[in-house]
């Protein structure tokens, strides 16, 4: 799990034992350690025990808050006893932080029901929930409604809302990169600026003419292009790509990393057909792939939604996604299809990679203007799929997520290629069908989708279905 910045505030009542506050301090602080998460935290000395409960604590602590704004990532609201609801509350509200809160409560050992060991933070998680429900603050419980910080639960919680954190606070300031104009006979890939900027998505514009302009005026001897083409043979094996293809490669990935530098792109949707293999003669989904490794996305097809799951997979995860087709059954099981694209998905996914030319697309625009497409099978694994979609009939962003598993199962086929097992998959694709989602889906290899559906739903306010969950 990537480093975090957590901050954290202790409730108290002072009628409970102080042994509870301190202790309770300490094996938060003890996991912190253990999860290589870093405490933004009142001293001991600076309230009593450290410990939030009246009107000048709330004054203080969130003066602690905002003086470390710029690193806080998410808030901890541990309860070892009930807590003071006003006085967490208060806390957020003061500081002016918009990250995501998670709340625990210590639970009671009914073996130690006496004035020196009782808690009541069962009921006190109540009252401190009701709190943040009327100043509007949005928030996130445990799997269980009281858990003692050393137990694996919480620590699968805590993990589970770093996740959340970093998708919430990552989409909220990413910027994207759209290249090219959509394929004109995608319609499914349109999609609202205006809602995504109200979301905090920033999208930025690149005619193909200016990049291939860019690309052309390059020197093959140039050292950029010499230590990109270098890279890409480094990368994936390219046996009977002509050398003249390579350097095109490399230098629209020279030409194409310096825009994103020069705005400060994070991620990219292309448009990898049919201007590109027309006007510039190569595929782009090699240094697409290439990027997509390096944990800066690429989407095929233009989809900037699509793009902008793929980003969110990857900051729920610190790995890298891909965008996919939901393209074929697999033969008679409900439960089981294909992800292909012809293709662009990061090594990460393709451990047998080659470069090769698009098989579909040489059909209609020539093979030898069709080389940089990568092909290789996903093996036997995890896996969470999501989409994004700006609705802008009903003036939304709407998303789903699920996850499954990649098998092992026998395809013969070309391309970047996927068996997918999803449990409920019928009932999955009536629902993409029925609510006007794209046939494009952002996958990563990994279990996240109880992270996402808390980040898009909880605290980026859009409609989300978690397939799997009800």
């Amino acid at each position: 799990m990537a480093k975090a910045t957590l901050a954290v505030i202790v409730g108290n009542r002072d009628f409970f034992p102080d042994r509870l506050v301190t202790e309770g301090r300490n094996d938060i602080l003890s996991l912190f350690s253990g999860m290589d998460i870093e405490p933004v935290i009142l001293g001991e000395s600076e309230t009593k025990l450290g410990a939030v409960e009246t009107w000048e604590h709330a004054k203080r602590c969130a003066d602690l808050f905002r003086a470390n704004t710029g690193r806080i990532e998410g808030i901890l609201v541990t309860l070892p006893n009930f807590g003071d609801e006003k006085g967490v509350a208060d806390t957020i509200q003061l500081s002016g932080l918009k990250v995501p809160v998670l709340v625990q409560a210590y639970p009671d050992d009914v073996a130690q029901f006496t004035v020196e060991r009782r808690r009541d933070a069962f009921c006190g998680k109540v009252s401190v929930c009701n709190n943040l429900h009327q100043y509007g603050i949005p928030f996130t419980l445990t799997s269980l409604h009281t858990v003692r910080p050393c137990a694996p639960s919480f620590r699968e919680d805590l993990g589970r809302f770093v996740a959340t954190c970093k998708v919430v606070n990552g989409m909220r300031r990413v910027r994207l990169g759209a290249v090219g104009a959509r394929p004109n006979a995608f319609n499914t890939t349109r999609y609202s600026e205006k809602l995504l900027q109200s979301a905090g998505i920033s999208v930025s514009t690149i005619d193909l003419s200016e990049l291939f302009g860019a690309a052309e005026r390059l020197s093959e001897t140039s050292a950029p292009v010499k230590n990109k083409l270098q890279e890409i043979r480094d990368y994936a094996r390219a046996d009977g790509v002509p050398e003249p293809a390579l350097v095109k490669m490399a230098k629209l990935a020279v030409a194409l990393e310096e825009w994103m530098g020069r705005y400060e792109i994070q991620a990219t949707a292309i448009q990898c057909w049919n201007s590109i293999q027309r006007n510039y003669g190569v595929n782009a989904c090699t240094i697409m792939s290439m990027m997509s490794d390096k944990l800066m996305p690429s989407a095929c097809e233009m989809d900037i939604t699509g793009l902008a799951a793929m980003y969110a997979l990857q900051l729920a995860s610190a790995t890298p996604s891909a965008l996919v087709d939901w393209n074929n059954n697999y033969g008679d099981d409900p439960d089981k299809c294909v992800f292909f694209h012809c293709g662009n998905w990061a090594k990460a996914f393709l451990p047998d990679i080659q470069i090769k030319t698009a098989e579909i697309l040489g059909t209609i625009l020539g093979a030898e203007n069709t080389y940089g497409a990568v092909a290789g099978r996903t093996p036997a694994g995890p896996v969470t799929f999501a989409r994004v979609s700006t609705d802008d009939r009903h003036g939304c962003i709407r998303s789903y997520v699920g996850e499954g598993r990649f098998t092992d199962d026998p395809l013969s086929t070309f391309g970047a290629r996927a068996v997918v097992e999803v449990p409920g998959l019928q009932k999955l694709m009536r629902y993409i069908c029925k609510n006007g989602f794209e046939h494009h889906a952002a996958m990563n290899a990994s279990q996240t989708a109880d992270a996402l559906s808390e980040a898009f739903g909880t605290y980026l306010g859009w409609e989300v279905y978690h397939h799997g969950a009800e």
